[in-house]
């Protein structure tokens, strides 16, 4: 039999990237890359990485650190001087970039899983970006990723060739759902809130997309919230 190519994937913890873990794991052998920086629910992101680790029999795996982005501020998720947003902005078309943006952050998750896909032979780097259905993070479009692969041709080994995947980019939060149930991937698992770690909040704009997401998949959201805003 013929082993499987391996391939990084980047695993927040979220439902996007669980997806995309559970598309990886039907063709590749993976290696699982977490990162923390500071986040408000830190804790609980670490705690949903290793929990959908252990589902899927996942052993290497690498948690990093990125304290620069606490320093740096700017956004609401690392700077708890900036209210976390309950306006429901996230969900408006056309809305402007929300101060939950993380600025440049997944120019430096993709940098840390380049590094280590070099030194593990990986061809290939998964990342749950989702560019229409999200919260318009300028990092989650596919020209930033087409920009970032040809960073890669360039600043590699001459033998090295790493793919970045991005395998949700072009579908919509209840379509990730929808094809998450297919795989038969934990999104109880899962942690979205930007704020809490206990119960989600069910009003950060992230609870409002997840809970949009998941009636208009028509399937029922499986994690605790201490209210829900109809979406």
């Amino acid at each position: 039999m013929v082993e499987k190519p391996k391939a990084v994937v980047l695993l927040s913890g979220g439902m996007d990237s669980c997806v995309s873990l559970a598309l990886a794991h039907q063709t590749h052998r993976v290696a699982l890359l977490h990162g923390s920086y500071g986040q408000r629910t830190e804790g609980r992101e670490r705690r949903a990485f290793n929990e959908i680790a252990d589902f899927y029999g996942v052993a290497e795996r690498l948690a990093v650190r990125f304290d620069a982005f606490g320093q740096i501020g700017g956004s609401a998720l690392t700077d708890k001087r900036i209210a976390v947003p309950e306006s429901g902005q996230a969900l408006a078309p056309q809305a402007a970039i929300p101060v939950t943006y993380v600025p440049f952050r997944n120019a430096h998750f993709l940098s840390a899983a380049v590094s280590w896909a070099e030194v593990i032979g990986a061809s290939a780097i998964y990342i749950g970006a989702v560019a229409e259905d999200s919260s318009g993070y300028p990092d989650c479009r596919p020209e930033y990723y087409r920009a970032f692969q040809a960073v890669i041709r360039e600043g590699t080994r001459p033998e090295t060739r790493i793919d970045i995947v991005t395998p949700v980019i072009g579908l919509r939060k209840s379509e990730i759902i929808r094809r998450g149930v297919e795989l038969g991937a934990p999104l109880e698992l899962t942690w979205s809130c930007y704020q809490y770690d206990d119960e989600a909040c069910g009003t950060c704009d992230s609870c409002r997309l997840r809970l949009r997401a998941f009636t208009e998949a028509g399937v029922r959201d499986p994690i605790p919230y201490r209210a829900q805003v109809a979406p």
